[in-house]
């Protein structure tokens, strides 16, 4: 039996779920949630993720996991064939471990900084200042992307699949400038090609 993952589409971490699963081989039962219509906070939701919040998994056994990147993390531990996405060498994963990091602790912040009034509040324009957040972001990528084929180095990991799901996601709101920030563009091209 395959692992669930309730989600919602349009959500960047659900989709580095869903991206990560498919680059290890593993078919997901995909449960959409009407987070709209309250789903999220139904008894049996709640049980299984008291932050009622997507992506959840719940594997075959009944273990239930939240968060993108614990659930990433644990579906190429436990169903990859080999360590190559999140490797077991402990400098190589720290790198791994630390733009994981970087995407949840800054960029997906700072996009929910500007997504979060979009869809709830009708807000129609971004603030200045969430804007160069955003830019900062772009250049710190920039900069982790020097002379690197993807964001931890040279080989693909978990890392690149979070961080695409939600710097693609800022692209269409801030459009991310080939000029400034010539190292994410190429990166973006690669990832797009590999996926």
């Amino acid at each position: 039996m395959a692992p669930t993952l309730h989600l919602i589409y349009a959500s960047p971490p659900v989709r580095a779920v869903l991206m990560t699963a498919k680059a290890i081989g593993l078919t997901l039962k995909e449960n959409e949630i009407n987070l709209f219509g309250g789903d999220h906070m139904k008894p049996e939701f709640l049980k299984l993720n008291p932050q009622h919040t997507v992506p959840t998994l719940v594997d075959d056994d009944g273990f239930a996991i939240w968060d993108s990147h614990a659930i990433i993390t644990y579906l190429v531990s436990k169903y990859a064939k080999n360590d190559a996405l999140y490797p077991q060498d402990v400098k190589k994963r720290a790198v791994v471990d630390q733009r994981l990091h970087f995407e949840s602790g800054t960029v997906f912040v700072r996009l929910l900084k500007i997504t979060r009034p979009i869809l709830f509040e009708g807000k129609t324009t971004i603030d200045p200042k969430d804007r160069d957040n955003i830019l900062e972001a772009y250049g710190f990528l920039d900069v982790f992307l020097n002379g690197k084929q993807w964001v931890a180095g040279d080989f693909i990991s978990v890392a690149d699949y979070s961080l695409v799901s939600s710097i693609s996601s800022l692209n269409v709101l801030i459009p991310i400038d080939a000029q400034k920030y010539p190292n994410v563009v190429a990166w973006l091209k690669r990832i797009e090609a590999h996926y």
